[in-house]
């Protein structure tokens, strides 16, 4: 008997040992796989910063936008109430007992109340389609005829450069004439572009280095590029506009004053 319990006690021993390597080995795999996620967020996000160009809004044809008709007012159906009378027609004609009429009428008029709902609920939605419609038709035929203002509106309610202003950069526009925008650029890539580097190392630790400066201005020369290319894009899909005008500028440190200048 103590030599049964003497190998049961090492079986068990042995038992421990190995969930505990097995556990040691799950901590090292997550942590390798911090490593490999923490790495491949930060080239993603170098992506994002170098790629911002190569995404474009939908195009907008205003001319189709002023020619759409109006939604169609909904009509009232009488789809439930008709259903349930039939029911009960044939129910009646089965079993011709007329005292259950009183719980009958009701039910009628349930099914007329669901009728009235549904009405309501399709007018209200078309209250909100057709004042949408006429936002959109009115917008429509206000930049077919040029009108600055009705571009501006665009350009802000439509919001095409959201990803920009998330990405730190702000945009001011002038509508000189129905066929010339000007655009300035403010771009605050010196703060969106990562002052590290990280990679993985031969032991899948993660490696944090300082950006070499030749490749920050780099990035920062790319960024600020594909900043003005997207602009153009979407201004160009946005409005039917022949020229665009566009001014980037960035805050820097004057290393004479130690003051921050456009």
């Amino acid at each position: 008997m103590q030599a049964a319990e003497r190998r049961r006690q090492r079986e068990a021993q042995k038992r421990q040992r190995e969930l505990e390597r097995r556990a040691k080995e799950q901590a090292k795999l997550s942590a390798i796989e911090q490593a490999r996620l923490e790495v491949e967020t930060h080239e993603n996000r170098l992506e994002v910063l170098l790629s911002v160009h190569k995404e474009q809004g939908e195009t907008w044809d205003w001319l189709a936008l002023a020619a759409t008709l109006p939604p169609v007012c909904p009509q009232r159906f009488s789809r439930h109430e008709f259903k349930l009378r039939q029911d009960l027609e044939l129910l009646v004609a089965k079993d011709p007992d007329t005292s259950q009429r009183q719980a009958r009428d009701a039910a009628v008029e349930q099914a007329r109340l669901r009728d009235d709902e549904e009405y309501q609920n399709a007018l209200g939605d078309y209250g909100e389609q057709k004042a949408e419609w006429q936002k959109t038709n009115s917008l429509a035929r206000r930049i077919l005829a040029g009108e600055h203002k009705a571009y501006t509106e665009a350009l802000s309610e439509l919001s095409p450069f959201a990803e920009i202003s998330d990405l730190g950069s702000s945009i001011h526009f002038t509508v000189h004439d129905a066929k010339l925008l000007e655009c300035v650029l403010k771009i605050n890539g010196r703060q969106a572009i990562p002052s590290e580097v990280k990679s993985l190392t031969a032991t899948s630790k993660v490696s944090i280095k300082p950006m070499p400066k030749a490749r920050f201005h780099e990035i920062y020369q790319d960024y600020v590029c594909a900043c003005v290319l997207r602009v153009a894009r979407e201004v160009f899909a946005l409005l039917p506009v022949e020229s665009l005008l566009i001014t980037a500028s960035a805050d820097t440190l004057d290393p004479r004053t130690g003051q921050t200048v456009e």
